[in-house]
């Protein structure tokens, strides 16, 4: 039987391959992101590719009331989620902490934290009614490591370790596993959106040492959902070679 796979922020990087990753496994799909177009263009692309099922829930994960009507609206084909995975986030500035914007602060926890919540929790009751199902939440490096300039975007991936260890004791007697899949360096639209589309900067992060592409961390979080019944990857901490910590590469001169 195939199984229902949720994925948040597909419509770049890390979602858009992990949506890939699983349509080439036979799996339904539900993407999720802002940018109708690109999600759009998702669905028609796996479904011509991989011919699997693709349903769209086009919603803001701050939203909380939206996202509790996308997926509690759910049709009976769509409605098992056998697996969640918790992707949508954002880094936002790069600032010492006295000279911060408010905003991107509160657009960070709002959608690293607050988001991640409203889906789990409109995700999570179906699991623990069925006995089943595999929640998968996308942290970082910067959850594991505080790094200059870091400060709260590292405090929303320290909240996301935080609440997997939560979840994985408030639903193992439920039968719901729950990993923790942390990168470090991934070469997407993140650093992009971290310097408010400066792209020189952003492309600058990247020089000098090969970082993780979006499928590498797609092809961890496939086998972790490809696991048997019995076995549970809880943590996992994904670098590239030539990165040995948060703020420590191995950069050749380019």
């Amino acid at each position: 039987m195939s199984k229902t796979t949720m994925i948040t922020g597909a419509t770049s990087g890390i979602g858009k391959a992990c949506a890939r990753q699983f349509a080439a496994m036979g799996h339904k799909l539900i993407i999720t992101g802002r940018r109708l177009d690109r999600l759009e263009a998702l669905k028609d692309e796996l479904e011509k590719e991989f011919d699997v099922p693709v349903l769209i829930l086009h919603f803001d994960v701050r939203e909380s009331n939206v996202v509790e009507q996308a997926i509690g609206g759910l049709s009976d084909y769509w409605t098992d989620i056998d697996i969640l995975v918790n992707n949508a986030g954002l880094a936002l500035g790069f600032d010492t902490i006295d000279e911060g914007s408010l905003a991107d602060w509160e657009q960070m926890i709002d959608t690293n934290i607050k988001g991640l919540l409203y889906v789990t929790l409109a995700v999570a009751p179906g699991m623990k009614k069925r006995g089943r199902g595999h929640i998968i939440n996308i942290g970082s490096v910067a959850g594991r490591e505080v790094y200059p300039k870091g400060n709260v975007y590292c405090a929303t991936k320290y909240a996301v370790d935080a609440l997997s260890k939560g979840m994985r004791i408030d639903l193992v007697g439920a039968g719901i596993k729950v990993t923790q899949i942390s990168p470090g360096a991934v070469e997407t639209e993140f650093s992009q959106v971290r310097f408010h589309g400066d792209q020189e900067r952003a492309s600058n992060v990247y020089k000098g040492f090969r970082p993780l592409s979006g499928k590498d961390v797609a092809n961890v979080v496939a086998f972790a959902a490809s696991l048997p019944e019995h076995v549970n990857i809880n943590d996992l901490l994904l670098m590239p070679t030539a990165q040995a910590s948060a703020t420590i590469f191995n950069k050749k001169d380019v």
